[in-house]
């Protein structure tokens, strides 16, 4: 996977949503979106508890092949996964009391560059962190989830082409 960083603004059309009715489908999302996966991009996933986000990035992470437990770095912040010669960082910040604690963590590094940073509960980091190239918004929607998609960049708007495609 050797896409070029383009954090430039994207193209019309960088919106999307989706009604997701199971745990199944949204790791299927994720698995589609693995696709448009590349050195350097940042997906920050919001939602309340239980809206699906680890699910979601547990789909993409198998998608790409990783074989390890797939959970939420409550505790840990950060978890590594390397698949080939891409490191995929999946943080959970759901933690931080304010965004202060991401700065104090010393976490700005993995943010600038080649890794993909995967991040639950990007909010409370404030604006600490750059800006996503693709942002995921679960919330509840009767039994499944609603899932809306916007890219804020060209590499963004790529992933999403790539998942519908998929």
């Amino acid at each position: 996977m050797t896409h070029s960083q383009d954090h430039s603004q994207p193209p019309a059309k960088a919106h999307w949503t989706t009604y997701l009715p199971d745990e199944g489908a949204t790791a299927g999302l994720g698995a589609k979106l693995a696709a448009g996966i590349g050195p350097g991009v940042r997906i920050y996933l919001r939602g309340e508890l239980g809206s699906g986000k680890t699910t979601l990035i547990r789909g993409l992470l198998r998608a790409l092949g990783v074989k390890d437990t797939v959970k939420s770095p409550s505790y840990a912040l950060v978890e590594l996964y390397v698949v080939s010669r891409l490191n995929l960082y999946h943080f959970d910040f759901y933690r931080f009391l304010d965004a202060h604690e991401f700065e104090d963590a010393g976490l700005a590094d993995y943010f600038h560059g080649e890794g993909v940073c995967l991040v639950e509960w990007a909010e409370r980091a404030g604006d600490a962190l750059p800006a996503p190239d693709l942002e995921l918004s679960l919330a509840h929607s009767g039994t499944g989830r609603e899932l809306s998609a916007k890219a804020h960049s060209a590499a963004g708007e790529r992933c999403l082409a790539k998942s519908q495609d998929a």
